[in-house]
């Protein structure tokens, strides 16, 4: 009975891990939609068993968090921080150091992804008119969007599910987060400026005037300022975070300059879809005896990432394979019992190893997407030259924060 459920899971995480099928113009959310289907078809998952193993609330959190994205792209904030970057004056050091403070911020606060994708094509365009060459500049951009990102529960994808699922206080995971990500940031300056100092010892241009940017609509940015103030409120209340969450995006649906139609088209409803899936595939699996199993074999032989020697690996080595999203959904799937530090370390590790390779976040594979959409080309290799040695270093610095900090054990 449960053959077929796991063939189809091991199928899934391939599909996770590789990111396409040869011959199919198919990605990692048709993949998953497409197993979805098969379980569908086979009886193995019923439509009652299969909503209830999404976890809505969890959907709803990131729904709303993506519609305050949305206040902020429309209002031209993205497109205006990322203009004045690419137009900053100073040394390339300087713009570098520019680049990953806009995003580091950005990401702490608004989805890492979001932030990638509005933020990239502008910087490469914007970096390549000024004679520079933009690969160091973007991984900048994407190794500070995973860098800040981790230092808040709504900083990313795989924090939003572990805070839901974990029940986690939003200043608590803060205080844990907070440095090891601001260090994180540093780290991420000061390896990219080495390593690419060839690259970086080029005199830029002029930038062109400030005026030819983008258009900064005032009324609106500080519409989505105080959104994210009343979330911050919000979520120190006793109310439900996604039902918080939900009543501000309301609030930003209901305005009289933009259209709801365009707000919520600015969703990424393929990664929501794609959340949707991995839920369904994953609880299946979890289902399974062989799933059971796993984990008795798992925690008998002290392998279960409670602790930081079996969180580090783990977190390093599955992130860089299926992905840091997916690898998430399957540890919440089989892990029952975590305790909140062990799922805060959970959350810091899944996403620093992000940027160890370009497959280890869905934001490396927008950055070098959208690069490529306006001919600046972010190689496989040109992520690891960078990418490998400040992993390395800032999952060390996480990893002795965490153990000096009591959050965890070694």
């Amino acid at each position: 009975m449960d053959t077929f459920v796991i063939v189809v899971f091991v199928l899934t995480y391939l599909g996770m891990a590789f990111g396409s099928v040869p011959g199919l113009k198919i990605d990692r959310t048709g993949i998953a939609l497409v197993a979805v289907v098969a379980l569908l078809l086979s009886g193995k998952v019923g439509v009652r068993a299969m909503g209830s193993s999404i976890d809505v609330p969890t959907l709803l959190l990131l729904f709303a968090l993506m519609i305050v994205s949305a206040q902020f792209q429309l209002a031209g904030v993205y497109d205006a921080v990322a203009a004045r970057v690419a137009g900053g004056t100073g040394s390339p050091r300087r713009l570098l150091a520019l680049v990953i403070v806009a995003a580091g911020g950005l990401s702490a606060v608004l989805a890492n992804d979001v932030v990638c994708f509005a933020m990239t094509p502008i910087v490469a365009e914007g970096i390549r008119r000024r004679g520079l060459d933009p690969r160091p500049y973007l991984l900048g951009l994407v190794g500070a969007a995973n860098a800040g990102s981790a230092a808040t529960l709504i900083g990313n994808p795989q924090n939003i599910l572990i805070g839901q699922v974990g029940g986690l206080d939003f200043w608590d995971f803060l205080a844990a987060c907070a440095v090891p990500a601001l260090a994180s940031l540093v780290v991420v300056h000061v390896a990219i400026a080495w390593i690419w100092r060839a690259e970086l010892n080029t005199t830029p241009t002029p930038p062109p005037p400030l005026t030819s940017g983008p258009h900064l609509h005032r009324w609106q940015a500080m519409k989505g300022a105080c959104a994210l103030l009343g979330l911050a409120l919000l979520f120190a209340a006793p109310l439900p975070r996604e039902v918080g969450a939900m009543v501000i995006a309301g609030l930003l649906l209901a305005s009289r300059r933009m259209s709801s139609r365009e707000m919520i088209g600015s969703v990424d409803w393929h990664l929501l879809l794609l959340f949707a899936c991995l839920f369904v595939v994953t609880g299946a699996f979890a289902d399974t005896d062989l799933a059971r199993q796993w984990v008795e074999s798992l925690a008998d032989n002290g392998l279960f990432p409670e602790t930081l020697g079996a969180m580090l690996p783990l977190s390093l080595v599955a992130s860089n394979s299926i992905g840091n999203v997916p690898a998430v959904m399957l540890i919440l799937a089989v892990w029952h019992t975590p305790d909140p530090g062990a799922l805060t370390g959970l959350a810091l590790l899944s996403t620093l190893a992000g940027n160890f390779l370009l497959v280890g976040s869905m934001a490396n594979i927008i950055v070098a997407e959208r690069a490529a959409s306006v001919g600046a080309k972010l190689s496989f290799g040109d992520f690891a030259r960078a990418g490998i040695p400040l992993t390395l270093v800032t999952m060390a610095i996480a990893v002795a924060w965490l153990w000096l900090g009591g959050w965890m054990t070694w």
